[in-house]
């Protein structure tokens, strides 16, 4: 068997032209975005207008799925928890201790009631209380993705929301005992055999037999992400993610067959995503290349990985390793790696990264699955502005404000006249009648 090419390209930060290329390599190619959202318009309006016979009809055309009423494609718990005998003990206590570490981590993020009482007297505060319900939706057929069940569904149970309901496709009947043992593990509490676009739809507004939620999470292919970004403001969304990436910091003192396989996870998911190693060591850019190319023809996913490095990898050298963080913040990656001796030292100047690895033990791959934090995290640069999902975005905060009649007659002046500034009457009488002497005595 030939093995793949790869055209690995290799950039010097000091060399002309490195600007350009340099921004040509962050910029991804759009799809054929309208195409898309027309299919996907279609499919939501028709699930909106025709609730349960819509979804019949998207699940026998897409999934070649017959089911004579959607609630025969809801999955009983007992199907969940005769998952978890299915798989090979050692995959379910692998599930459980990836679980275990995802939901200590997520104990910490929890956010909390607060309140105090300003000076004049007045009580104010925050209340943070769960959403009602949660959907998820999780890619099927022959895709796996038991990490995705857990990454999304165990947050929100910290968070403490009551009801979370997954959706998968199970094409041709096809279900990855994986996924379902991972679901009862997390604590979902319904499943049903749904996917693309239609499920969404059933999520978003409600059929005869789905409830609508409050939210969507979880990973998919264009048609789900497209979908989840139209129905977004009739209910909240994770985030749109795009292909995956990562960004290597070497300092060179590390194995370069490390380095290699670190951009190989990457590659392998698909020759969208991107991997990129930034080292101010020419010789250590060198041995990465060579192991690159020596290891690459055994990988079982070579020609991605090769497609992938190819159109959207790089090997850029530095003159050190600020001018390394720099090139981070312009690239704001979903993941980093500070493959150094001293990543610490480096970790005040860096602002924008979805998570951050740290030393050379710190393989992205454990992220992925079992260090703790999430793996759903900003790609295509909305690490400028985005965050990873955490158990906060399952919980959400109202504000609280108990007045004093003290404090209500000094809040009642300023407000009348920032009222009248605004040339809102009403406005001004609401805040005066309470400073008038007569706020308890109405």
């Amino acid at each position: 068997m030939n093995a793949p090419a790869v055209r690995l390209r290799r950039l010097d930060a000091a060399g002309p032209g490195f600007d350009a290329a340099f921004e040509e390599l962050r910029v991804l190619a759009a799809e054929d975005e309208l195409e898309t959202e027309t299919v996907v318009r279609t499919i939501l309006e028709d699930v909106r207008r025709r609730g349960d016979r819509a979804l019949l009809d998207y699940t026998r055309r897409f999934d070649r799925l017959e089911a004579a009423s959607v609630a025969e494609l809801e999955l009983p718990r007992a199907r969940l928890e005769a998952a978890l005998d299915e798989i090979d003990p050692a995959d379910r206590e692998a599930l459980e201790f990836a679980a275990g570490r995802i939901r200590r981590y997520g104990e910490r993020q929890r956010l909390e009631d607060w309140t105090f009482t300003d000076e004049l007297g007045n009580r104010l505060g925050q209340r943070v209380t769960p959403l009602d319900r949660v959907g998820l939706y999780v890619p099927g057929g022959r895709a796996a993705y038991p990490s995705s069940v857990l990454m999304n569904a165990v947050p929100a149970k910290v968070a403490g929301v009551p009801e979370l309901i997954m959706v998968v496709p199970a094409p041709g009947g096809t279900l990855n005992p994986l996924v379902l043992a991972a679901a009862a593990i997390a604590g979902v509490d319904r499943v049903f055999t749904l996917g693309g676009a239609q499920a969404i739809a059933a999520l978003a507004y409600g059929t005869e037999t789905v409830p609508a939620v409050d939210k969507i999470v979880g990973p998919g292919n264009r048609f789900v992400a497209a979908a989840k970004r139209l129905v977004f403001g009739r209910v909240g969304i994770d985030l749109i993610a795009g292909p995956s990436e990562v960004v290597i910091v070497a300092d060179g003192r590390s194995h370069p067959e490390w380095a290699a396989f670190d951009l190989f996870a990457q590659a392998e998911h698909d020759e969208l995503a991107q991997a990129i190693l930034i080292s101010p060591d020419a010789a250590f850019l060198d041995a990465v290349a060579a192991a690159v190319e020596r290891l690459l023809p055994e990988q079982p996913r070579a020609d991605i990985i090769a497609r992938s490095l190819t159109r959207r990898g790089a090997l850029i050298r530095v003159a050190d390793l600020d001018q390394a963080v720099d090139l981070v913040n312009r690239i704001a990656p979903e993941h980093l790696e500070l493959a150094v001796d001293d990543p610490q030292a480096l970790l005040p100047r860096l602002r924008h990264a979805g998570a951050v690895f740290l030393g050379h033990w710190a393989a992205e791959v454990f992220g992925d699955y079992v260090a703790g934090p999430n793996h759903v995290l900003p790609t295509a640069g909305s690490a400028r502005f985005a965050s990873p999902l955490g158990v906060y975005d399952f919980q959400k905060r109202s504000t609280l404000l108990e007045c004093s009649p003290g404090g209500a007659s000094v809040l009642a002046e300023v407000a009348a006249r920032l009222a009248r500034g605004e040339g809102l009457h009403a406005h001004r009488r609401s805040a005066e009648c309470r400073g008038d002497g007569r706020a308890q005595d109405p």
